[in-house]
């Protein structure tokens, strides 16, 4: 299996490049991985002992980004190697400074697992959530080097569980330790046989409780709320937009709306624009205008979300209409801020904890669009009360960096 694995890979490793004449992504995910092996040569040296982290993409680095920092304050004089498989993680996180080198992760080659393992002779790996790949899981465990997963969380559909997962159950077999969300995922790897595993909770939860010491002050942001209730709509689709808009321009509440599209494609910003009736102005052109004179803010650009959600009195949270769902809520509700969300929601254990608890509502019409945020606008009550459930469901759930490195620095 192993060599028809490999065979598999090498084919698509010599046809990929062909693929960025079809795709801007697959264009940086190709162009991306040709460098990863010089960046490693300039900033990992012989001498160096270093330690590795492993996020697929931009969620799954925010997820352990508490767990590098913690380490690399336990590990002062070695080096974080960090690598991403997604260009949507590594474009957006190539200049961190929390590690001293940032890569793509190199296909999953026996030739390219054992190369990149051999040259950051890592100490320690942390793989965060997921993304098990069998060659480089290979040459971790024949190094008997020790490997982490943070964050895990197992579901009986995977492939692990199947009769006919023997493949990537082996791939398992590198981890050292087990550092699981809960305890269904604890339980199906107990049925493997597993007993090195904890409950230790979801590192993300540490994240975002962090958040709100930060400062995060956007001048321009309180220029446009001015003191006015506002709708922080974060990472919305053009499902979710259709609902929102339709309920935006037809209401005759006093509220300010910022909206930050999950893609911020020129002509998907446009269309966006010219759907709303009301005085809009976008974040690319809000120079020399007096923003508080505006109703609507569309921001479109990346990597003040977070911060924006400060300013939210009510906030709603895309991709509740897509697969596999809404994205991330813990943003708003350490916040202190009740919260929206499409029907797609079950595949995130936050996500139905919240709307179970009453933080978070779920709609998936336009009468419900309208009955949940007339709701929330006109009873402060309500929504103090549910911005309240939201943000002590964060802090009740946070400590799994810590319980990581109290294993990982002993052990």
């Amino acid at each position: 299996m192993y060599f028809l694995y490999s065979l598999l890979l090498r084919i698509i490793e010599k046809v990929l490049p062909l693929s960025g004449f079809f795709s801007k992504k697959m264009k940086l995910f190709v162009a991306g991985r040709s460098t990863t092996f010089a960046s490693l040569a300039a900033a990992i040296h012989q001498n160096d002992k270093s330690i590795w982290f492993h996020a697929a993409s931009l969620g799954e680095y925010e997820q352990g980004l508490p767990v590098m920092e913690a380490i690399k304050a336990h590990y002062p004089n070695h080096k974080i190697v960090l690598s991403f498989f997604s260009p949507s993680g590594y474009e957006v996180r190539k200049k961190n400074k929390i590690a001293d080198v940032t890569v793509y992760l190199p296909l999953d080659t026996p030739q390219n697992a054992e190369r990149f393992i051999r040259k950051i002779n890592p100490e320690l790996v942390f793989f965060i959530k997921y993304e098990y790949w069998p060659n480089y899981m290979k040459v971790l465990a024949d190094k008997q080097i020790k490997t982490y997963l943070i964050s895990g969380v197992f579901r009986e559909n995977q492939l692990f569980f199947k009769w006919y997962g023997g493949f990537y159950r082996k791939a398992l077999e590198a981890f050292t330790y087990f550092f699981v969300q809960n305890e269904s995922s604890k339980t199906l790897l107990q049925h493997l046989g597993k007993t090195n595993v904890m409950v230790s909770g979801d590192t993300r939860f540490d994240r975002v409780a962090t958040i709100i010491e930060k400062d995060n002050l956007l001048d321009f942001i309180a220029e446009f709320k001015n003191d006015t209730a506002t709708v922080v709509v974060g990472s919305s689709w053009p499902k979710d937009e259709a609902l929102l808009v339709d309920y935006l321009n037809q209401s005759t509440h006093a509220l300010k709306w910022i909206i930050a599209p999950h893609n911020i494609k020129s002509e998907q910003i446009k269309s966006l624009a010219q759907s709303i009736t009301k005085k809009t102005v976008l974040f690319s052109e809000r120079e020399g205008k007096n923003l508080a004179d505006y109703e609507v803010f569309i921001i479109d650009t990346i990597g003040i979300l977070t911060k924006i959600y400060s300013y939210a009195d009510l906030a709603y949270v895309g991709g509740g209409f897509g697969h596999p769902g809404v994205h991330n809520l813990l943003e708003p509700a350490t916040f202190g801020v009740p919260i929206i969300c499409g029907p797609h929601y079950s595949h995130f254990a936050e996500a139905t904890a919240l709307v179970q608890m009453g933080g978070c509502l779920s709609i998936q019409s336009p009468k419900e669009v309208q009955e949940a945020f007339d709701t929330l606008i006109q009873n402060p009550d309500i929504r103090h009360e549910k911005g309240h459930i939201c943000q002590t469901f964060v802090q009740m759930n946070t400590g799994a960096t810590q319980k990581i490195i109290n294993y990982t620095t002993q052990n």
